[in-house]
């Protein structure tokens, strides 16, 4: 009854035999058809214009583009998608994640959604786990791609910016995720649109992640970091530290007395800022042999030396900061006067206090760009993915990324035996017993691959091995195109592979050997072809296939020989008859030698045998000194085994050890997945600041003049918006209101309105003074924009604009990273540390957002643009 129930309520099974009904079935009555069309280019191109021009959807032609896709294969690889390919190719292209066992090939099927989305001419994705594999899928499928009418690229760190742009042009391109991410961040750091990598319009449209549980949960828990030098010039804060103390404090104007401000600058204590007079900017300029203290090239220099006076005048010594006895400025929070080690005051402020007492500048690595995995891929317009094991994790990738799991049937059946775990009281006795049954298979001449979870262990088991007389091979992910290599031949038989549970991710272990990979690496290496050239892969595939005319179409390509090609076709030979002896045997037997935390590792490991309906066996070995192990297994079964005289050569074998261990994994998955979503519930904070500086940069960056001066100028009047609400507040009195701290605040930012008659603002209400100040400030806009002529207005406010974003997010991101570091504290006092996290993070990112518009105000009408470039 429960199987019936099971059966009816089984979404996945419902979904395949929808898609089974309304794809599979449509695209296979046009087969016929379909293998009649000459120029399947033209007729793919077609499909293209039905959507860029015709107003159709991708899903109104995805019938007949699978059709013409499965025929492209079968013409230019001679490879035909099967039905099951068929159904993990719309569930891509539906945003879904195809789980789909080791073996039924997912790069063939990511051609299906790939370049059915490439339709629309917004370019896509295909993005892997290594350098390697993106190559070499796109080498093995651009013959297909391009039979489609469609451009293929590979993104690689080697690349030039200009090799970059055309890769990313392309329709099709095969990066690796850390690069794609890298790419992204470099690009809104860019400043010019030709120093851009990714598109410019729709720079992430569709990608599809290969091994997506690796990429978007094993490393989802590092984030992507660009650093780079706090300061590159710290010993400059010692000199402007210094140079202060030769200019003079002052007053601010006052009505009625005098007129202009005194001194060199004059402070601001309420809004605990700085304003430097006319004449302390010609005083600095002096003293430091400036031409323009406001030049493009002095823009860090008039920030330092502002740092240094609020240093002096702002900030004091055992009010707000403590010196230590290692010399360290110590932050004093200001509510409950407790001392905060670590956490550095932004902007530079701080190695200007340690300038000013001192002390050691500390030399920091600098956050310069970061973003998650997790919050990269949801910037996509759809993403999907691909694994042989995602069903475990589910419930993470619809909470995380809205994206459900497919499970694709084989094409075939699994004929894999996965056998009970035998469980051990120690490792020593667990790795005996592992050594015992790699001698009775390597005996039979059976190929054998151990799975373990550590460098350490292979290592000790290889030692082993060595011991007994077996020859072996050690695997580990240092070089990753050697390890395909030797993954690729790990199913010949007598052949013995010690590997980490992840070796070998993306190469089929076939059984009896892989002779088409080791023809390809033959003829590159000993006849210095690429085995990615038509004619090269033509031959390659009819020795394969035993094709009668294997020689003639060989002694077709340059250079080569007779004998190489007699020496390819017994190669073909030799591995079709070793794999029938390995049949025979049984298959590949896989050996677990640790239950990871993650079953998804398991079965990993696992589906590296049993491919396309081959034979194969898997076994785990586990002790009672696992790690896992100790976290369920209590004193009572050691004491059981001990009373019924058990040893190391006698294990457990039962279904409820099995299953104990299991509960154990989902348990520690749970565990795992809760501490992924609190630090992605972190970083979402982050990832909306990021948002907003990303969009405003990019709209800067790549907008027309006329948005740029928008933009310039709304900035400008929020900032005097910010000046008035602070001088000038609705609430009080009209005589209260400091007119003074305004007139400072404006003039400092726009000199051109020195003549101002700020004092007349106080006859009148406060819209009516916002109205007239916001007037003056866009007539001194005006006229600076006719002094410097319109373009040359908009090329400075797109410099200035982009240099002031970078410097302050730059300084931004490293006070979020002390903030982070330090908000756990907060659960001693009772508070909610996440909560208290997303308020100050908000508090950081207005004040970032405050100074920004008024920096950017202060240097478009300081800065001469004849220096700006």
């Amino acid at each position: 009854m429960f199987r019936v129930l099971n059966k009816m309520f089984d979404n996945n099974q419902r979904d395949v035999a929808q898609i089974i009904k309304t794809i599979v079935q449509p695209v296979n009555a046009l087969e016929e058809e379909t293998q009649k069309v000459e120029d399947l280019a033209a007729a793919f191109m077609e499909l293209r214009r039905r959507v860029t021009e015709g107003g159709e959807t991708l899903d109104d032609v995805v019938v007949p583009a699978f059709a013409l896709i499965r025929e492209a294969g079968r013409r230019s690889i001679g490879k035909r998608h099967y039905d099951v390919q068929l159904i993990g190719g719309y569930a891509l292209h539906k945003g879904r994640i195809a789980e789909m066992r080791t073996g039924e090939g997912k790069t063939l099927v990511a051609t299906l959604a790939l370049a059915l989305n490439a339709l629309e001419g917004r370019g896509c994705h295909l993005v892997t786990v290594n350098d390697y594999l993106a190559r070499v899928g796109m080498e093995e499928m651009s013959l297909l791609y391009r039979t489609l009418g469609l451009t293929v690229g590979l993104a690689s760190r080697e690349m030039q910016p200009h090799q970059k742009q055309a890769a990313y042009a392309c329709d099709i391109t095969y990066v690796t995720n850390s690069e794609l991410g890298f790419d992204y961040l470099r690009d809104n750091m860019a400043q010019s649109r030709e120093a851009l990598a990714l598109r410019a319009e729709h720079p992430l449209n569709f990608a599809i992640v290969d091994e997506v549980d690796s990429i978007l949960i094993d490393e989802a828990r590092t984030p992507l970091i660009i650093s780079g030098a706090a300061e590159k010039a710290t010993d400059l804060y010692y000199v402007y530290a210094k140079l202060i103390r030769r200019l003079q404090k002052g007053e601010p104007a006052e009505p009625g007395v005098r007129a202009e401000p005194t001194g060199d600058y004059t402070i601001d204590e309420k809004g605990k800022q700085v304003h430097i007079t006319e004449g302390g900017i010609s005083k600095i300029e002096r003293l430091l042999s400036l031409s323009d203290l406001y030049s493009p090239d002095n823009m860090d220099k008039a920030h330092m030396i502002t740092q240094a006076i609020r240093a002096r005048e702002l900030y004091h010594r055992e009010k707000d900061y403590i010196v230590n006895a290692e010399g360290e400025v110590i932050i004093i929070d200001e509510f409950t006067g407790r001392s905060m080690p670590g956490r550095r005051y932004g902007e530079g402020l701080h190695q200007a206090i340690e300038a000013k007492e001192g002390v050691k500048i500390e030399n920091e690595n600098q956050t310069l760009a970061t973003i998650t995995y997790q919050n990269f891929f949801r910037l996509y317009n759809k993403f999907a993915g691909m694994t042989g094991t995602a069903k475990t994790e589910e419930k993470e990738f619809l909470d995380i990324y809205g994206s459900d799991v497919l499970v694709i049937p084989t094409n075939r059946g699994v004929q894999r035996k996965d056998a009970e775990d035998l469980v051990y009281r120690t490792k020593m006795g667990k790795y005996n017993a592992v050594v015992q049954e790699v001698k009775e298979m390597h005996a039979t001449g059976r190929p054998v691959l151990i799975g373990t979870a550590s460098i350490v262990t292979s290592e000790q088991l290889s030692d082993l091995l060595t011991q007994a007389g077996i020859q072996h091979s050690v695997l580990n992910a240092k070089f990753e195109a050697q390890e395909a290599s030797i993954v690729a031949q790990a199913g010949r038989s007598g052949t013995v592979t010690i590997a980490t549970n992840m070796a070998g991710r993306g190469t089929d272990i076939m059984l009896g050997g892989n002779a088409e990979f080791i023809l390809g690496e033959a003829i590159e290496q000993q006849l210095g072809l690429s085995r990615y050239t038509p004619e090269v892969e033509n031959f390659i595939k009819a020795i394969s296939r035993q094709d009668p005319d294997a020689m003639q179409i060989g002694m077709q390509i340059p250079g080569m020989n007779e004998d190489f090609i007699g020496q390819a076709i017994q190669l073909q030979a030799d591995t079709l008859a070793d794999r029938q002896r390995v049949k025979d045997l049984g298959g590949l037997h896989i050996i677990g030698t640790e239950r990871h935390e993650s079953r998804r590792i398991d079965n990993q490991l696992r589906g590296r045998a049993g491919r396309q309906g081959d034979p194969g066996s898997s076994r785990f070995y586990v002790s009672f000194e696992d790690d896992l192990m100790r976290l369920f297994a209590n004193d009572r079964v050691v004491a059981m085994m001990d009373r019924l005289g058990m040893d190391d050569t006698q294990p457990i074998e039962a279904k409820m050890v099995t299953g104990a261990i299991e509960k154990a994994q989902a348990r520690v998955e749970d565990r795992n997945f809760s501490t992924r979503k609190q630090l992605l519930e972190f970083d979402n904070v982050m990832s909306k600041q990021r948002d907003t500086v990303y969009a405003q940069r990019r709209e800067v960056l790549l907008g027309p003049d006329a948005d740029v001066e928008e933009s310039t100028e709304g900035m400008i009047a929020d900032f005097v918006d910010h000046q008035l609400a602070t001088h000038l507040p609705i609430d009080q009195n009209h005589e209260s209101w400091d007119i003074d701290g305004l007139r400072a605040a404006i003039t400092d930012a726009v000199p051109q309105l020195e003549e101002f008659d700020f004092e007349s603002l106080r006859s009148k209400s406060p819209a009516e003074a916002q109205d007239t100040l916001l007037a003056a400030v866009a007539d001194a806009f005006d006229a600076r924009k006719e002094e410097l002529s319109p373009t040359m207005m908009n090329s400075l406010s797109r410099y200035v604009v982009l240099q002031v974003v970078d410097q302050l997010w730059k300084e931004h991101l490293h006070g979020m990273d002390v903030l982070r570091q330090g908000i756990g504290l907060r659960g001693y006092g009772q508070r909610d540390p996440f909560t208290e996290y997303k308020f100050e993070a908000t508090t950081m990112f207005n004040d970032m957002i405050d100074t920004l518009k008024a920096d950017v105000t202060k240097f478009v009408f300081r800065m001469q643009f004849g220096q700006a470039g």
